[in-house]
Parts: C-alpha cells; structure tokens; sequence
C-alpha cells in the first residue's frame, strides 16, 4: 500500500492585479507529522475568503503577507487523523487553518470542534463562522441598527452581507441589499430583504435613493467603488458605516482617475456626522464571539437566518474557483470540498 502524501497549493509569486495560474504552483510533500500537543488533521472543506488576495501582495495590512512558497492560507474543516494532545481523538471535526492543503499540523489550542449534530459542519467557514461573525459584530459594534432605521449592504448575496440583511431585520430595520446580477437579486428577495438591487443594471444611484426614500442610517460597506459613491449622497445625520471590506480595490493596480475627492468626504462626514469605523473581526471575539455563537445558531436552526453555499469540488480547482470569488462568481460562501 501506498504511503499517503500532502497534496498542497502555494504561492509561487505575488499577482498583479487579478491572479492568474501562474501565481500558484501544485506540488506534494510528506505527511506533516504531530509533536507534543498538537494533532494531524486531514482536510475536508477549505474556506475561500476575498481577504486572502491582499495576504498575497505584500503590501503592508493588517496580517502579515504569505511569502512566496507558503501554502495558500484558509480556514479549513478537517478530521483529526492522529493526535498528540491530551482530549483530542482520531475522527473528530475540528475547524482549523490548514490552509489550501490535503493535511495539516496545528496546536490542539486552537482548533474548535464541531458537533454535526448542532449544524452542518461547513457552516463554520461562513454563517457561523468568520463571516457570520464579522456581520454580527460589524452590526453589534458599529453598526447598531434600530426598529424603523434602514440598513442598505454591498455583496449582500455573499456570506457577510447576507447575514447583514438577515440580522438588520431582525433587529427591525428595513434591509436592501445590492449585487450584481439577477440571480443574487432574486436570491436576496427570497432571502427577506426589503429592496434587493443590481449594482450592474444602470443607474444605481437613482435606483437606490428610490429605496431609500427616507436616506440610509447604517451601510455596510463590503466593496467600495461605485456603490459606495452611490451611498454616500443618501447617508443620514448620525449615519454609521462599518467598513469591513473594499472588495472593488483588491486587485487594484494604480489609483482610480479623477480628482482627489478626500476633502468632499471629509466635508460630509464633518456636516453631517457620519462615524465610519474599519474593523477586523478578530478584534471583537473576546467581547462578542460565545453571544455570537449562541444567538447565531439558534437563528440558523429556527431558520430567522438562511445562507447559501457555493462549494467546489477538489483542492485542484481552488486557484480558479478563488478568482471567481473575486470576480463575483459565487452565489454565498465560497468554499472547496475535497474528494
């Protein structure tokens, strides 16, 4: 019999712009192999995420870039296959960061396990994972939208924006949600949502004030680019932006044309007193992560918060299936299941 061996994706240069196949290399390794407290997992579900493509420039962010020859990074659900860390057992599911790879080594600290029982387990890569927990606490933190208050969110067909529309509304405020194309525009219909438009379709920023007769108290803000000019002009007084994304700039090679329009900003939120606030999830999960799982499952279970999952087959077509996410491609959360 054959001895197993780590199939894996890593970075083999940094993109240019949108990536290509170049930027990847496909190769295998030995089995990792577990020290003290730690556990051997095998891959069964790799998150695809947009924050990855800015890990993959070495621009300076909020974490650390990959450097080239990592292993492409991601949040995975995996099988524990041997483990060296006392209350860990072989078979049990874990959500981990293993990455774009067959099998990983990581510490037993920080795996979570998962109970298939309490929901299916790829829910931890999107509605009760990262994603879902970044609308909670973008919304809780930031956000706070109110009865009668409307909330409008960019990429809401994703797995954030999604869970954004869903928790607005159920905190009583009207929800619209804007994509691109028809398919997530019904698809945010079913889902609840008050408005659901085409950011694709002409016209956006006449469209939206129809849907926002009243202006926008809270905006979500995923992408940037032409929908955030679109909002803008429709922020209320007291307005909050909670940024947690800007999707349209990620693949971005050069400054967009036109003239510097950072002073006419400044002049609305000063007159208007808009608190726009980045943010990056990890910096609430001490504070909101036990509410979030509680309250998000619970809604996930009863069914007040639906989601959708795009899922791809094989780690071989994870290079693709990540620029399609980039592209808009994917209807919910992205993520590879492998063979």
């Amino acid at each position: 019999m054959s001895t197993p061996v780590n199939h894996r994706i890593r970075l083999a240069s940094r993109p240019h712009g949108v990536p290509t196949p170049e930027d990847f290399v496909h190769d295998s390794a030995p089995l990792p192999v577990p020290g003290p407290g730690e556990a051997l997992l095998r891959t069964l579900h790799v998150s695809l995420d947009p924050y990855v493509r800015g890990r993959m420039s070495d621009a300076r962010s909020y974490a650390a870039p990959m450097e080239i020859g990592d292993v492409i990074v991601g949040a995975t659900v995996a099988e524990v296959v041997a483990s060296e860390a006392e209350g860990l057992a072989p078979g049990e599911i874990v959500l981990g960061y293993g990455g774009w790879q067959e099998y990983s080594v990581e510490p037993a600290a920080t795996l979570r396990r998962l109970d298939p029982a309490v929901a299916p387990v790829t829910t931890a890569l999107g509605v009760l994972g990262m994603p879902g927990f970044t609308a909670y606490a973008g919304l809780r933190a930031i956000g706070r939208p109110q009865e009668g208050e409307t909330l409008a969110v960019a990429a809401a067909a994703g797995p954030v924006g999604s869970a954004v529309g869903q928790i607005a509304r159920l905190r009583g405020a009207r929800a619209i949600g804007i994509a691109g194309g028809d398919r997530k525009v019904e698809h945010l219909r079913g889902l609840g949502f008050d408005e659901a438009l085409d950011h694709r379709a002409p016209d956006l920023p006449g469209r939206l004030a129809g849907a926002a007769p009243h202006g926008i108290d809270v905006y979500f803000e995923n992408v940037g680019g032409a929908v955030w000019d679109a909002v803008l002009p429709l922020l209320n007084e007291y307005a909050r932006v909670p940024v947690c994304g800007l999707a349209a700039q990620y693949s971005a090679t050069s400054l967009p044309e036109g003239p510097d329009r950072s002073g006419q900003l400044l002049g609305q939120v000063l007159s208007r007193s808009l608190t726009l606030r980045g943010f990056i999830q990890r910096e609430f999960r001490e504070e909101m992560h036990e509410d979030f799982l509680r309250e998000m499952t619970a809604w996930v279970q009863d069914g007040s918060v639906r989601y959708t999952e795009d899922v791809t087959q094989g780690l071989d077509r994870a290079p693709e299936a990540f620029v399609g996410m980039l592209r808009g491609d994917n209807l919910g959360k992205a993520l590879v299941t492998l063979d």
